[in-house]
């Protein structure tokens, strides 16, 4: 009888001592998402070579990508409202490539660098048509996170009717089987079938799409030089 108090005593005393124990700290909450770090080159009028000032900021750019050891670059050219929207949509990609170029050669991997063109579609100081603005002619380098994808690939009947839109535009007085099909396709909410379709013709008629940079659901698009 003794002896089982004894034991019972000692597996009580167990239990405390093994309760009393510290439990190990729980684990340190994950580090925020890094920053992104922005920076912007400017070109003169109608052109997309790289001036001294535009060579050093790439410079600082190559210099921050290097101490994030792999992020992802975004090169995303822009141009002014002081030509057509076809020939400004192609500059701001040739502006894009350049800094793609001079990041290269101050030891970015290609790889690591996406290229946008934005045309005349994202100006910096809204202008009238045909106005020259040094501020909208640009390229704007990003290194780390990007942006979210355009807000207009969260309606696909929106960014349908868009398509739709640009098509009839570029073909006012013509009748297309197949485009007109694909618009009667996104009118009847069948978009999967009519978004691509409508796209293709658009890029193949070197249009910009509704959201330039961007094909649906959101990935991003380089043109063809």
């Amino acid at each position: 009888m003794i002896l089982r108090s004894l034991i019972t005593v000692c597996a009580a005393a167990l239990l405390l001592g093994a309760c009393a124990q510290p439990q190990p700290p729980a684990p340190p909450p994950p580090p925020p998402p890094a920053q992104a770090t922005s920076f912007m080159v400017f070109f003169d009028w109608d052109r997309s070579d790289l001036s001294g000032q535009a060579r050093n900021t790439i410079q600082q750019a190559a210099n921050a990508y290097k101490t994030t050891g792999s992020a992802r670059v975004t090169a995303t050219g822009h141009a002014d409202r002081s030509g057509p929207e076809n020939y400004n949509m192609a500059l701001s990609l040739r502006r894009a490539n350049t800094v793609k170029n001079a990041l290269v050669g101050n030891g970015v991997p290609a790889t690591a660098i996406s290229v946008i063109g934005m045309g005349e579609s994202q100006p910096l100081v809204p202008t009238a048509d045909g106005v020259r603005e040094p501020q909208n002619r640009r390229v704007e380098i990003v290194i780390g996170d990007q942006q979210a994808r355009p807000a207009i690939f969260n309606d696909p009947a929106a960014y349908c009717k868009a398509l739709s839109d640009k098509w009839r535009q570029y073909r006012n007085a013509q009748v297309d089987t197949v485009e007109a099909t694909a618009i009667a396709k996104c009118e009847a909410g069948d978009y999967a079938v009519g978004i691509p379709v409508l796209e293709n013709a658009l890029i193949t008629a070197r249009m910009p799409l509704p959201a330039p940079g961007y094909r649906w659901p959101g990935r991003p698009y380089t043109p063809a030089n």
